[in-house]
């Protein structure tokens, strides 16, 4: 499983598990205001240094227990994300090749961002990163041409323009440990490496920074890289028998005695054999008129046209997140209590029980340079993935879960429900303009896909209840037909013509998961979808269940290919399935396998499906699969 969270601990949990709750019935759904509000939230700079440490000391001494900072530490990468939200009719089909060029790119949410993955092609080169090492595959030639060895084993995720590749890694989520007597070898916790592919493949620059790095958004050349970080600040350990208040006590105090040093994030930039160092200024750090914690997120731009890597030029808000969604001219990102659920649930020293909402932060990407915070907001309830926001006309819906009880795990059989907020900005707040809640009572999201006007919801306990929104008057969106159907869908796809593909799983009447489903839907008719056909393998999973980058189609051949694997090691571990969809049909097509290593992701170049994995790059005829070349990372 992939640290990117998309719903995937929910799948785990899900397995295997007889869920009871509803059943299917004939009964229209009758869909009623929770009676939960959205609430408008406003982020304000700070007067100066000494006011934001000030305030950012009171807002840590307030989230601060006995133990420190808790879930304040913990690595988050969230995401949440991909394939094509379109301002194109319901019902299109992602374009997943560049106009004028055959190739797949990656599957991504939205049209013209492309998000992190751990592969990239431009249809000449196919360029991977995996183990620490960044290759370069000649499309045509199908052999190594380059490879580079990185420092940096966490490195995992590439974006590429031109000949210019950005290497992300989330250095393994926590900080490194602080060395206090020696300022110039403390860790940093994420690293971003410029590499130049021009020639033999070299780096140009290295930008370490504080903190975790969460995700990032691609347009143009342009690249926005947020990293969550926490203050560096080591609470000491004392072994006498302390009581939970006198412990807490004690860290407030050193709390007291931590200065900009210990709190803002910092960055170095090695270019050209030269170093130099900075922090995130203070100017450039916003925060809630509310403290919700004492996190930060910092959001770094790298222009890959540029000669030289930068320093990110970074800007700064004190809040927690976990979930990045980005369009051609907004950055969101989302956060929600959900940690404490899960790290915290049951431990001595908590303050606050866990907050059924959703915090929202909106930044304007429209213009080169530093990004500008425009707007937050909140919403009830926790969101699945990125895939649970869409921007379209200015407005932006969200889909939740409330009532959740783990993180991406069940809901409360009574009383958790799911519902659509439909935002919009009104000066520095995104302001509820409509919603439609009350979907699926006792279960929780499993899928959503906004396409257009129309958005798809998936919830799921017992059966798999596909909802269609009518989006169309954002003041007043509804639910105008459901579907319920055995198993459930994890990730939705237009596939055009009034259909979308689901992936998921297929279970039981109880609720018992049975093995990989991937199932055609006809949407043509918002009030009646119906299911046109449905593809079964027993005892499987798939990456493309909780992250849609495994996730390929390629609407001119009708071809759908995904990696397989099952739990008992008989039968499907290191393939790929080729599915074709061809008008209300969905039949297997054969199957890419491998001797070494679990396939992760694939990829279409002219005539050739390129299938990868940490072992090596497979490529096969793109009608007949028949193998043509093994390119192994020996």
């Amino acid at each position: 499983m992939t640290r990117k969270r998309w719903g995937g601990i929910g799948l785990v949990l899900a397995t295997g598990l007889s869920l009871a709750g509803c059943t299917p019935d004939d009964k229209a759904p009758v869909f009623k205001d929770s009676g939960v509000t959205t609430v408008g939230m406003r982020l304000v700079a700070y007067d100066s240094c000494q006011a934001a440490m000030d305030g950012l000391r009171a807002a840590a001494k307030s989230a601060v227990g006995p133990y420190g900072f808790g879930g304040g530490m913990m690595y988050a990468k969230g995401s949440g994300g991909r394939a094509l939200d379109a301002p194109a009719a319901a019902g299109g089909v992602p374009e997943t090749s560049k106009k004028g060029e055959d190739y797949s790119g990656t599957n991504t949410h939205e049209q013209d961002v492309d998000e992190p993955d751990l592969v990239k092609t431009d249809g000449r080169r196919i360029i991977t990163v995996t183990g620490g090492t960044l290759r370069v595959v000649d499309a045509a030639t199908k052999r190594i041409t380059g490879e580079l060895k990185l420092d940096d084993q966490g490195a995992d995720e590439l974006l590429l323009s031109g000949d210019r590749v950005l290497v992300l890694s989330h250095g393994g989520g926590w900080a490194q440990p602080m060395a206090r007597s020696v300022p110039d070898k403390q860790g940093y916790g994420s690293r971003l490496t410029m590499v130049d592919l021009s020639g033999a493949p070299k780096v140009t620059g290295t930008l370490s920074v504080d903190g975790s790095y969460l995700d990032a958004r691609q347009t143009g050349s342009t690249v926005r890289v947020v990293v969550k970080s926490a203050p560096r600040v080591e609470f000491p350990y004392d072994e006498r028998e302390l009581g939970l208040d006198e412990r807490t006590a004690a860290n407030r105090k050193v709390i007291d005695r931590a200065g900009p040093d210990e709190w803002l994030p910092r960055y170095q930039l090695e270019v050209g054999g030269s170093t130099s160092t900075g922090r995130v200024d203070c100017a450039q750090v916003s925060r809630p008129e509310v403290y919700s914690g004492a996190s930060m997120l910092s959001v770094y731009t790298i222009d890959l046209a540029a000669r030289a890597l930068g320093s990110g030029d970074p800007t700064t808000i004190v809040a927690d997140g976990e979930t990045v969604y980005g369009t051609g001219s907004s950055l969101y990102i989302a956060n929600d209590d959900r940690w404490r659920v899960w790290f915290w649930s049951g431990r001595d020293g908590i303050r606050q029980p866990p907050k059924d909402r959703t915090q929202i932060f909106q930044f304007d990407t429209s213009k080169p340079g530093r990004p500008v915070y425009v707007a937050s907001g909140e919403v009830p309830g926790w969101l699945l993935n990125q895939y649970s926001l869409s921007e379209h006309d200015g407005r932006l819906r969200v889909a939740t879960t409330t009532d959740q009880r783990i993180w991406g795990g069940s809901a409360s059989r009574d009383t958790s429900h799911s519902g659509v907020y439909v935002l919009q900005r009104k000066g520095d707040a995104l302001t509820e303009v409509g919603r439609v809640d009350g979907l699926g009572k006792g279960e929780r999201i499993y899928a959503v896909r906004f396409v257009g006007t129309t958005g798809y919801v998936v919830t799921f306990r017992q059966v798999d209840p596909l909802y269609v929104l009518d989006l169309r008057t954002p003041a007043a969106p509804k639910v105008t037909g459901e579907l319920k159907i055995n198993g459930y869908s994890a990730y939705l796809h237009p596939a055009g013509d009034g259909r979308l593909i689901g992936v998921g799983q297929d279970a039981s009447d109880q609720g018992r998961v049975k093995g990989t489903q991937v199932s055609l839907f006809d949407v043509r008719d918002p009030a009646k979808p119906g299911r046109l056909a449905q593809y079964v393998l027993a005892g499987a999973h798939s990456e493309a269940e909780f992250d849609p980058h495994a996730f390929l189609y390629w609407p001119k051949t009708g071809l759908l290919v995904v990696p397989v694997y099952d739990r008992t090691g008989t039968g499907v571990r290191g393939t790929a399935l080729a599915l074709k969809i061809d008008g209300s049909s969905v039949t297997e097509a054969g199957r890419v396998l491998l001797d070494a290593g679990q396939i992760r992701r694939s990829l279409v170049i002219g005539d050739t499906l390129w299938v990868v994995s940490e072992a090596g790059l497979k490529a096969s005829d793109l009608n007949s699969l028949a193998p043509q070349a093994w390119v192994p990372f020996a």
